[in-house]
């Protein structure tokens, strides 16, 4: 998007958004959806008055919005810093996490300083962290600029960074005060980014939603298309299916699991290929059509869904076959599955050892059991090229 396309952006006067509740004991919060938010002063009332403010951005996405999103802070706090970190997967790190730090310290934050994360998931996980980190504890506000990070990432107060033998392995549940959704933003997104953003809303029909499931196949042409009233209803319902599950069971202690379908396998793609490789949203889609054949392996699944929920993702311009992994020890080469097994068993979704996966008991349902390794390693075998 051309600077002069994100004036405009910032112009055009925003309709009423949609609210969608996030309902928890003393800390429930709105997610704001609706196109033009992110310039709109009206998108912050409410929210702590405080003197300074931290906007923390990456190189990509600064120059499209955050002089916009600096002007309409402006009405709320005298002081609005800014911070423009590397973009990238690979950047989710200590040491970025750090240059957030350094920033908060540098510009004199205290207690009532405020930050904003604008950008995608990555952007929104390290300034989570940095928030619940930085004097054990301050608020932060989610601007999602990528679809994957408005259905899913920007949700539910889970924020941390990669570690070099497991993804988000490092970090904490803190939840944001608001998160503002603006759908503008995904008419700059790169279509490979959009595919990937549609990996987790497609994820919420087979283990929360088959209706929703239904909608996408007759809908998702005109979601590849940005069709803003489709992208409206997929993200709106994404978010209504995550802050239910989220305000039942916010620290993942059951419930709550079933939203990591495909992500147990997703997850070892990324480390194993190295961060940044293949896109989370392409990991997810990929470990979801795995999960959905064990899921059929265990008879817990028909393969007629199977089949429906693979040409879903193949439509979406998504991976349905795994790459071959390293294995995570250097020097070490088990074989593919084996490699595959030893990732994720660094999961932080594995206990003692023992792998948990989210599996399909038909469309619009699941359960989450260990699986024998043997059965998981045939179906790896047989969806990787």
């Amino acid at each position: 998007m051309s600077s002069s396309h994100a004036e405009t952006h910032a112009a055009t006067h925003a309709q009423a958004p949609e609210l969608v509740r996030v309902g928890l004991v003393g800390r429930s919060y709105d997610i704001l959806i609706g196109e033009n938010l992110l310039g709109q002063a009206s998108s912050y009332t409410g929210l702590p008055a405080a003197p300074l403010a931290l906007v923390v951005t990456n190189e990509v996405v600064a120059p499209l919005y955050a002089d916009t999103l600096r002007q309409a802070l402006r009405a709320h706090h005298s002081r609005v810093e800014m911070l423009v970190l590397p973009d990238g997967e690979n950047h989710k790190t200590w040491h970025t996490l750090n240059l957030i730090f350094d920033a908060l310290l540098g510009h004199g934050a205290d207690r009532q300083t405020l930050l904003y994360a604008l950008g995608g998931g990555v952007v929104g996980d390290m300034t989570g962290f940095a928030a619940a980190c930085f004097m054990r504890g301050v608020d932060y506000v989610q601007i999602p600029t990528t679809l994957l990070a408005q259905v899913d990432s920007s949700v539910g107060g889970k924020t941390a960074i990669n570690h070099p033998l497991g993804k988000n392995m490092i970090g904490a549940f803190h939840q944001p005060l608001r998160v503002v959704c603006d759908l503008g933003t995904l008419k700059s997104l790169p279509q490979r980014e959009l595919q990937a953003g549609l990996a987790e809303v497609i994820k919420y029909g087979p283990v929360a939603d088959a209706d929703l499931f239904d909608w996408l196949e007759s809908n998702l042409d005109r979601l590849l298309a940005r069709d803003p009233v489709a992208l409206t209803r997929a993200v709106r319902r994404s978010c209504e299916i995550k802050a239910e599950v989220v305000s039942q069971d916010e620290r993942e202690g059951g419930l709550r699991a079933i939203l990591n379908f495909g992500h147990t396998f997703g997850h070892a793609i990324e480390s194993g290929m190295g961060y940044g490789s293949w896109l989370h949203g392409e990991a997810v889609a990929c470990g979801m059509v795995m999960a959905a054949h064990l899921s059929a392996a265990l008879r817990m699944a028909q393969p007629s869904d199977v089949d429906r929920l693979t040409h879903l993702i193949e439509r979406a311009g998504l991976p349905v076959r795994g790459p071959a992994l390293k294995h995570f020890a250097d020097g070490m080469d088990a074989g593919n599955a084996a490699n595959y097994t030893a990732w994720m068993r660094h999961d932080k979704k594995s206990s003692a050892g023992t792998i948990a996966y989210v599996l399909m008991e038909g469309l619009g349902r699941a359960k989450v059991q260990s699986v024998p390794d043997a059965l998981v390693q045939q179906v790896i075998e047989d969806r990787c090229a």
